[in-house]
């Protein structure tokens, strides 16, 4: 996974979604029959839909989404899987469409605010995006709070707010200490700041973890440069060499574009 360009929607598999009041005590009612063979089609499609998402064959994807929204027009689930199909597609406008209608259906869906804070980040809307991250926070029971502050952070960073942006990857930080995207970014944006000893601490973590990888490395050599460390540096050279020979990160290495 490239921490660069690390996934921060919240993809919610069906039957997954946290229900937007509290569940009543009473014994469910059975389906009819037609209703229950309903359900099975969309669930079945939800899921080739999320399979198709995440190997990045939208237009695959969307279509199985709509088969499952012929199968239970209702289904909310359906809806907030088209808006992130949407979003990687860059259709901003019916990206949120799609998940406006999850709050039809699931008002408050935290994970739903939380794409919404998201797509708008993408957008360069960035107050407009804290606000819906903060919204998906505020939310009692939600409890993917550390993914919504490591989104505001990047959308913090990205607006310029540097400084705001540290506070919340630290606090995403305290939240989820082993997350490697947050370490990769929180290392980063230590690094162009040149706050060289801190970032070196959460690269050397990362690095020394199963998550590092060749964006990873990269940066960590160039901490480790800018600290002096050649020793240290050359290791992760070596590493960057044997794991990742063809990559762009290697290529920079040889050419020395440290700065890049």
């Amino acid at each position: 996974m490239a921490w660069s360009a690390a996934i921060l929607v919240s993809l919610v598999l069906p039957g997954c979604t946290a229900p937007a009041t509290p569940p009543s005590s009473a014994a469910p009612a059975k389906l009819a029959p037609h209703a229950a063979e309903s359900d099975r089609r969309a669930r079945i499609r939800l899921e080739l839909a999320a399979g198709y998402y995440q190997a990045g064959q939208y237009p695959v994807a969307l279509s199985e989404v709509a088969q499952a929204l012929a199968a239970e027009p209702s289904n909310a689930e359906a809806y907030g899987l088209q808006g992130l199909i949407l979003m990687a597609m860059q259709d901003w406008k019916a990206a949120q469409a799609s998940f406006d209608q999850v709050l039809v259906l699931q008002p408050n869906e935290p994970n739903t605010l939380h794409n919404i804070g998201w797509l708008q980040c993408e957008q360069g809307r960035y107050a407009q995006g804290i606000a819906e991250l903060e919204r998906a926070m505020a939310t009692p029971r939600y409890g993917a709070q550390a993914r919504s502050v490591m989104a505001k952070a990047m959308c913090q960073r990205r607006s310029g707010d540097l400084t705001g942006a540290e506070e919340s990857f630290f606090k995403a930080y305290e939240m989820d200490a082993g997350n490697p995207v947050i370490a990769y970014h929180l290392g980063d944006l230590l690094f162009r700041r040149q706050d060289l000893e801190r970032a070196r601490f959460h690269l050397r973590r990362l690095n020394k973890s199963e998550y590092a990888n060749a964006e990873s490395l990269w940066l960590g050599i160039r901490v480790e440069r800018a600290v002096g460390d050649t020793a240290a540096m050359r290791q992760l050279a070596d590493q960057l060499q044997r794991r990742y020979p063809d990559s762009k990160e290697w290529q920079r290495y040889e050419q020395g574009a440290f700065s890049g």
